[in-house]
């Protein structure tokens, strides 16, 4: 994930965390379903959204301990 990529997450709100979230994890279950019933001509984009999951869900633990 890009420098740039990873501010204006941290910029978000948890709500906005929230619904990014749930988006790229639709996104990747897509993908995922894709993978499995054919070929992607990017199977690479799998493991790079997995890895932004692994990022908003870290960002979005910080603000939930922050706010705590």
């Amino acid at each position: 994930m890009k420098s740039k990529e990873k501010e204006s997450l941290k910029n978000l709100s948890a709500q906005e965390l929230k619904n990014e979230l749930r988006q790229t994890r639709e996104k990747k279950m897509k993908l995922q379903f894709k993978s499995r019933m054919g070929s992607l001509p990017n199977p690479l984009e799998i493991r790079q959204l997995r890895r932004r999951v692994a990022k908003l869900e870290t960002f979005l633990h910080q603000r939930e301990t922050a706010a705590a």
